[in-house]
């Protein structure tokens, strides 16, 4: 690409009507659909992590996939293990769910014919199991809809990005640790609190941790609101698990034929 030269632009609040339509009529008809949240992420990172993160995903997705456009983050996302912690947002389940249902009507209308949906945010993803069916038959057969909801593989990809890049895979938990803290490093190192960053909670997340962490709070189980470790975050480590979590929803997504 020459220096003078812009990269493609495929948000679509960042382009025209008409430019949307010409870019359909094109062929560009897959929407990206992703989810965020407005949560606490611990005294070093700003509540907006997820959403940043779901928003950067999102082009690297659309990228990848081609013929594919970008629809706003859905910021704010189902937190309510979050509230004991100041200036966390949620939204009920129903309410996130009717969200995706009006965003996925509205491109259907437009001459979609799939969306790609994914969370940057790992809270989302049992709502997203749960409502995915609805949603299909919903809007079949004018739109298809492919829900990515494979969060333990997401935790999975930080964990062996943390490990191949600098052997620290264990410092991997899952809230405001080495992955996303180096994620944030990557998109947005001026919101990063580094002198601020504290070890959390550090033992295993299983199923019986998780619903202890959404029936009790976050803040009952790590009163710092961190689950892993931030220490030893870096560029390398953030760009290592972009790609690697970029890698997963196309890989997922093109099996599903997008």
């Amino acid at each position: 690409m020459k220096h003078s030269e812009r990269p493609r632009e495929v948000r679509i609040d960042h382009l025209t009507s008409a430019e949307i339509a010409e870019a359909i009529a094109g062929g560009a008809r897959t929407a990206i659909l992703p989810l965020g949240a407005i949560e606490q992420h611990g005294p070093h990172l700003p509540l907006s992590v997820d959403s940043d993160h779901a928003d950067a995903l999102a082009l690297r997705i659309a990228e990848r996939l081609g013929a594919a456009l970008v629809l706003p983050t859905v910021r704010v996302g189902y937190s309510p293990h979050h509230l004991g912690f100041s200036g966390t947002l949620s939204v009920r389940a129903s309410t996130l769910e009717a969200i995706c249902m009006d965003y996925c009507s509205s491109v259907a209308a437009h001459g979609f014919t799939r969306v790609v949906l994914f969370s940057g945010h790992i809270g989302n993803y049992p709502i997203m199991r749960d409502f995915e069916p609805r949603l299909a038959a919903a809007l079949a057969p004018a739109l298809q809809v492919i829900v990515y909801r494979d969060s333990a593989a997401v935790l999975d990809a930080w964990r062996k990005s943390a490990q191949s890049v600098a052997g620290l895979g264990s410092h991997v938990g899952g809230h405001a640790d080495v992955a996303e803290t180096s994620v944030m490093l990557v998109l947005h190192p001026e919101r990063v609190r580094s002198d601020q960053a504290a070890v959390g909670y550090l033992g295993t997340v299983d199923e019986e941790f998780l619903h202890r962490a959404f029936v009790d709070g976050i803040d009952a189980v790590s009163p710092n609101g961190v689950l892993g470790d931030p220490t030893g975050s870096s560029k390398a480590i953030g760009n290592a698990a972009l790609d690697a979590v970029t890698d997963l929803i196309v890989e997922y997504a093109t099996a599903q034929g997008a």
